[in-house]
């Protein structure tokens, strides 16, 4: 392989080193270029550039694969469980016997938010968005932890441990409040015995004087959405919280600027756009075919939600997964969702029509997450909210990373400026 490349500029060669990561992934080094030449490597919205170097997950959207600390996201959603890969994304492997417990209880422990915390939420309008909330809840709690969020990553990394799993559980238990106060419910405490999603969903729909009693099915669907979430490489929110995490700023306001950027509808609100997509069809009286028919004449009001992937480019291995449990939790609820036949007819639609097909739009994870969180009874302005509950671990490792990297430096873009030369400033007497 080639350790160089090389840039002619003019009638001038400028030498590059070449990068080859451990799965074969190629790049070229620009960092020395406007040292050596004064030039710049301009790609709007970074979709070419490398901004780091990360262990923590390797996707190859060309042949679908998706892989956590080299695990493949299929054997995880078969073998693990959420808090397990968590621990294998925050910490770069899979803990024994021991450390699942001891994580497990850190979690337990951590889940209860304090009572000035909820007078902060109960300070904001119950029509306010829930993504709004979760990010000033989460951008508070330096407040209420100073000594694990110190803005010094070396002070910061000792504390490490208890951070991650204070931020994991109580963005969980801050998503739960939100919703119940919203409805204009009480709060109810988490109870420590009850595995993570047991305890959201306990937190989330109990009833006065009558808990919540999950359904396993339920559960562990729940489980799976979450799973499939944790990380997916560098993506708008997480190279948010790399960018963020770069000035040193610590865990949790880094997090809170990655919950922000995930508000984003073309970020975290693709399930949204999913089901909002699925509830028009039906309304028209559709089962799909009158959709289909117009999303391939070309039409822009019948967007095909949810099929193709701006990285996948064959297939959303998390796809056919995540559709497998929304069978098995519609089945197990005995519900019959005018919603689903609609999707399942798109799904097969989709895959067997050369349109589609060659267009490769094939189901992306977003297509079935909204159909199983409905089913479970979480409305749709909670949607993404989920989606950051399941993408902590991901924040998390990837803020570690920035905050280990002895040679890191701060994220500086650059930018090709094409405003106004130079003007003399002319006094408001005589402007025309």
């Amino acid at each position: 392989m080639p350790t160089n490349a090389t840039l002619k500029i003019d009638d001038k060669e400028y030498p590059l080193p070449v990068m080859i990561g451990s799965e074969g992934e190629k790049a070229v080094d620009t960092r020395a270029l406007r040292q050596a030449s004064g030039y710049i490597a301009y790609d709007q919205g970074y979709g070419n550039t490398g901004s780091c170097e990360s262990q923590i997950t390797y996707l190859d959207g060309d042949n679908g694969i998706l892989r956590h600390r080299g695990y493949p996201i299929d054997q995880l959603a078969h073998y693990s469980d959420f808090v397990e890969t968590a621990y294998l994304v925050i910490y770069g492997e899979l803990p024994n016997a021991t450390k699942r417990k001891e994580f497990g209880q850190l979690l337990r422990k951590n889940a209860a938010v304090e009572m000035q915390m909820q007078k902060i939420l109960e300070g904001f309008p119950t029509s306010a968005s829930p993504m709004a909330m979760l990010s000033a809840l989460v951008a508070a709690l330096p407040a209420y932890y100073p000594e694990l969020a110190t803005n010094n990553f070396e002070k910061d990394l000792k504390n490490f441990d208890l951070a991650a799993a204070i931020a994991i559980s109580k963005i969980r238990t801050f998503v739960a409040m939100i919703y119940r106060y919203q409805k204009g419910l009480p709060f109810v405490f988490p109870k420590q015995e009850l595995p993570f999603c047991d305890n959201f969903l306990h937190m989330m729909f109990s009833e006065p004087y009558k808990d919540h009693v999950p359904v396993p099915e339920v559960a562990k669907a729940l489980n799976l959405v979450l799973l499939l979430h944790a990380d997916h490489e560098q993506n708008c929110s997480t190279s948010t919280v790399r960018m963020v995490g770069s000035s040193q700023a610590n865990l949790f306001t880094s997090m809170s600027a990655g919950i922000s950027a995930l508000s984003g509808p073309l970020h975290g609100g693709a399930n949204v756009a999913v089901m909002q997509m699925l509830q028009s069809i039906h309304d028209e009286g559709d089962d799909g075919s009158r959709f289909i028919a117009a999303a391939k004449s070309g039409s822009k009001t019948n967007r095909l939600m949810g099929f193709g992937h701006a990285v996948y480019r064959n297939f959303d291995p998390r796809a056919k997964i995540i559709g497998d449990a929304c069978d098995t939790v519609l089945t197990r609820l005995g519900i019959d969702d005018p919603l689903l036949h609609i999707a399942k007819n798109l799904e097969q639609a989709a895959l067997k029509d050369d349109y589609f097909v060659s267009r490769k739009l094939y189901p992306n994870v977003d297509f079935y997450s909204g159909i199983i969180m409905r089913a479970v009874g979480i409305p749709m302005n909670m949607f993404t909210t989920m989606f950051a509950i399941g993408r902590a671990p991901g924040y998390i490792a990837n803020w570690k990373e920035v905050a280990s990297n002895p040679k890191g430096r701060i994220y500086r873009p650059r930018q090709i400026y094409v405003g106004p030369v130079k003007r003399d400033y002319v006094p408001m007497s005589n402007r025309a």
